[in-house]
């Protein structure tokens, strides 16, 4: 059996339509999973919608439809990103499955039976949009919200606990074991801060909503909308493929991608409740950045957001996958804009890379009719090449599992360039008017062919579309130039 890999997205909230920042988790873990399969292992990638829950049920009532409608139409929304993204996901699920609800309802029974739940009165501040009560160093001058900026409300209500203080020597321990399950280290240190300023119990029910699922233990009850999401990870596993349970050979997961306000969910509560229910514990929490607009996180609440269809329609899915992990250090904060996405369009895809790409194939069908010299692995690398190229594949699979999915496609472009400069080095255009120098020129060409097809292999996880293309041209038995793989576009007037 193959080495398998399993990626997930955080589910996302249905109530509001998909943004720019919903695309940067789905894109990152595409390029995952792309270069796992290419290493020949089995892969699932996970993503999807999470639909229950008070802030889904308020916009709802607001449009004056019913949670599941909106659910329903937002969800098609989410679904319809990740194909137009050039995603690759196995399965997307919602949290509206009955299927995934049974698995919630069976995991949590077994919680509350291995002795983690019981009975209790919670008091405290709650945002209605992160669906969260906040502890008192997690709340922002005036009572408000860090991430929302709005009020938060001070609620008092009878609900299920889970014991989650019992947990705590556990989750030390964890960390103190597996330096790796949460990165990067920053977001590490911050969990483990948390867990070390002592553990409180908190909620797993919720009393006076309706729209969730159900407790089976207590009809008046259902459960809150951040247990019944994280065990998606878990439950799709069981239903995604019809007939057929992939969770022994899936689970547990090799990386979960989030974003830092859910850190405390995925790296202190989901940890706990797969303890509490006897459940293996996943690989990694890989945590990244917001996109920042104008200083502040990319929020539809705030109205600051960039719609990833518009920029699909006018560049591609290629350009936006390239520009939101190329120019935002993945794991960190990061500026986007319309500008930077249109420089980096310019400078690097259209002319790093596709005017590299034309010009090593316009090369190739001109002075060679299409055909070079092949030995039984194809053309070779320049001796004056090969040590920039030496261990590249090796360095970039490296990079990849830890997550540095930055720095691994800079390891790439180092060499987009370095083949642009072999060019301008051994200018081709010079050697063909030579006849005595044949031999230079299939040298030189040849390199330029088995370098191209080197970081186009690599970049098959970042441009999947533009790639496919290129490869398609650079292993046909006769070279033919190409349509330009990123054509001029004119310039944003915005």
């Amino acid at each position: 059996m193959p080495k398998t890999f399993y990626v997930t997205t955080p589910i996302y909230y249905v109530n509001a339509a998909p943004h720019l920042g919903h695309a940067y988790t789905t894109i990152a873990a595409d390029v995952m999973a792309r270069h796992h399969r290419q290493r020949g292992e089995a892969v699932f990638f996970l993503t999807g919608t999470d639909e229950h829950g008070e802030p889904v049920a308020d916009a709802a009532h607001a449009l004056g439809i019913e949670p599941q409608a909106l659910a329903d139409r937002n969800a098609e929304r989410f679904r319809a990103l990740a194909p137009r993204l050039g995603a690759s996901n196995d399965f997307f699920i919602r949290t509206t499955d009955p299927q995934h609800m049974a698995v919630v309802q069976e995991v949590l029974s077994r919680v509350r039976e291995n002795g983690f739940v019981y009975k209790g009165v919670y008091e405290g501040w709650y945002c209605p949009r992160c669906a969260d009560f906040k502890a008192e160093s997690e709340i922002d001058e005036g009572r408000l919200c860090p991430i929302h900026h709005i009020d938060l409300v001070r609620e008092e209500e009878e609900n299920w606990f889970f014991a989650l203080s019992r947990l705590q020597g556990r989750l030390e321990a964890l960390y103190g074991e597996r330096p790796e399950f949460v990165a990067p280290r920053t977001r590490y240190n911050e969990s483990l801060s948390f867990i070390r300023g002592g553990l409180r119990d908190v909620p797993l029910t919720r009393r006076r909503l309706t729209w969730g699922v159900p407790v089976p233990w207590d009809s008046e009850h259902v459960f809150y909308v951040w247990f019944d999401a994280l065990l998606n990870y878990y439950s799709a596993l069981s239903f995604a493929r019809p007939g057929e349970d992939l969770t022994e050979r899936f689970w547990p997961a090799d990386c979960h991608l989030i974003a830092k306000e859910i850190l405390r969910f995925h790296t202190v509560y989901w940890p706990a409740l797969l303890m509490a229910a006897d459940i293996a514990l996943p690989g990694k929490v890989f945590v990244h950045g917001y996109l920042l607009m104008e200083g502040e996180k990319m929020s539809k609440s705030l109205g600051n957001v960039i719609d990833p269809f518009d920029v699909i329609e006018r560049y591609g899915a290629d350009a936006l996958r390239f520009y939101l992990l190329r120019d935002v250090s993945f794991g960190q904060d990061g500026s986007v804009s319309t500008a930077a996405f249109e420089a980096r369009y310019e400078s690097e895809l259209a002319n790093d890379y596709g005017n590299l790409a034309s010009r090593v194939l316009a090369m190739v069908a001109r002075y060679r009719e299409g055909v070079l010299p092949r030995g039984p692995d194809g053309p070779a690398l320049d001796p004056l090449l090969a040590e920039d190229f030496d261990g590249l594949g090796e360095r970039v699979a490296e990079l990849i599992d830890r997550v540095e999915l930055t720095v691994a496609l800079d390891e790439i472009w180092q060499r987009v360039r370095r083949l642009n400069r072999y060019v301008e080095e051994q200018a081709p255009w010079v050697l063909v008017k030579d006849p005595a120098r044949a031999g230079d020129l299939d040298r030189v060409l040849g390199s330029l062919v088995a370098g191209l097809r080197v970081v186009t292999v690599l970049l098959q996880p970042y441009l999947p579309a533009s790639t496919e293309r290129l490869l398609q041209a650079l292993d046909a038995p006769v070279v033919v130039p190409i349509e330009p793989l990123f054509p001029r576009v004119e310039a944003s007037s915005t």
